[in-house]
C-alpha cells in the first residue's frame, strides 16, 4: 500500500529541511516552502518521507496511508465479492 505525503503550508516556516532530505519528491520555491512533485509516495522512497515528516520543526508534514483514488477508498462492488 502506497503512502500519501501532505505540507500544511500554513504551519510551514520554510525551513527546507524536508527538501534535503526528500529532494525526489520536494523541492522549494524562492522562498523556501516545499513544492512536492507527487503527493504519492513510492514504496521505496517511504522511509525517507517518514523520516522528512519525523524532522520537520514545524509538523508542517505529514504522510497517511493512500485511499484507492478511483473508489475513494471504498471497495468496489466487484472487489467486495471476491472479484477484483
Amino acid at each position: 500500500m502506497s503512502n500519501r505525503l501532505q505540507v500544511d503550508i500554513v504551519a510551514c516556516d520554510g525551513y527546507g529541511a524536508c527538501a534535503e532530505v526528500l529532494p525526489e519528491m520536494i523541492r522549494v520555491d524562492e522562498w523556501g516552502y516545499p513544492i512536492l512533485t507527487s503527493d504519492i509516495v513510492p514504496p521505496v522512497l517511504t522511509r525517507h518521507a517518514r523520516r522528512a515528516v519525523t524532522l520537520c520543526p514545524k509538523r508542517a508534514l505529514s504522510l497517511a496511508p493512500a485511499a484507492d483514488r478511483g473508489t475513494g477508498g471504498r471497495p468496489t462492488k466487484a472487489a467486495s465479492r471476491g472479484r477484483a
